[in-house]
């Protein structure tokens, strides 16, 4: 039985995270802002990533640290404090309690930093990682959609109405949230050390295909409408006036959406004997479907 320290853990990909590593047969530090309801095998450690006693407290005694914590939508200063900074205090703790075992989340936008600000956030947060004297392990994941995901909704509604906005052409690739998860727990327990991983499950989507894909999920026909740079620049303009900082198309956003190719590169594929998807992603696409209805959120 091993202790795994969480960051992130009350959002998307870490509750996901937490789930698999209880079922796993391990015991969970994680890191949270508000109190949490007590669960057995959790222990909720209350703070923030500028707070480094409260770090030290997550992450003393553990045999991993699994740093998922990260800002996804900020202006340069957000994703500075929350990206880069973040993850330097957690390095910083981790090194400190004397733990080796690291796994870092970055983002395929990584791979492209001159493509947007979170993109080159998380690639200042890979050169921390990598500077460290830590056994790390960085996982770089495509899309990550599934049950819980709130990021996609807007897609999804989009497909329910009979519609696809989509960027230019190019390809992505995606990952289900519960292979991410069951990913995070391997690397954790025994990824290879020093390794910059790629992940999605495979699938080599076009745009207009992951659209359809979507839209057999919720039942319908889409209509597959790709939108040139400029015009979703204005969107993101739109959605920045309608919605404020909860707005999901933002300028930084059309950065990188616009990039042709954001699948996972052959020669950064997590090995097979690692780990292989196991989500066969039209039945998540569909799991995704069942989530939001169930919850009102079509």
């Amino acid at each position: 039985m091993s202790i795994l320290a969480i960051t992130g853990g009350t959002g998307f990909v870490g509750g996901r995270t937490i789930e698999r590593a209880l079922a796993a047969g391990h015991l969970v530090r994680a890191l949270t802002r508000r109190d949490q309801a007590a669960r057995e095998g959790v222990v909720w450690v209350r703070g923030a990533l500028d707070d480094p006693e409260v770090l030290t407290a997550l992450v003393t005694g553990a045999d991993a640290v699994i740093h998922i914590a990260g800002v996804v939508s900020a202006d340069r200063a957000g994703f500075i404090a929350g990206n880069i900074e973040g993850t330097r205090a957690v390095v910083a703790a981790t090194g400190r309690a004397g733990v080796a075992r690291f796994v870092h989340v970055s983002s395929l936008a990584a791979r492209e930093p001159d493509l947007s600000i979170y993109g080159w956030s998380k690639a200042a947060a890979e050169t921390v990682v990598t500077a460290s004297r830590l056994d790390w392990t960085i996982l770089r994941p495509a899309a990550v959609y599934g049950p819980g995901d709130l990021e996609m909704r807007d897609v999804f509604r989009a497909a329910r109405l009979g519609i696809a906005l989509l960027p230019p052409p190019g390809v992505m690739g995606a990952v289900a949230v519960d292979d991410l998860a069951r990913l995070l727990i391997v690397a954790g327990e025994r990824g290879a050390p020093r390794a910059v991983y790629e992940v999605d499950d495979g699938t080599r989507w076009t745009h207009a295909e992951f659209a359809a894909a979507i839209g057999a999920a919720v039942g319908r026909r889409v209509m597959p409408i790709p939108l040139p740079r400029a015009l979703m620049m204005l969107g993101a303009r739109i959605d920045g006036w309608l919605r404020g900082d909860k707005a999901k198309l933002t300028r930084d956003r059309v950065g990188y959406l616009t990039h042709p190719d954001w699948t996972a590169a052959d020669d950064r594929r997590v090995p097979a004997d690692l780990w292989t998807p196991a989500i066969d992603p039209r039945t998540g696409l569909a799991e995704t479907a069942r989530w939001y209805r169930a919850n009102g959120l079509l």
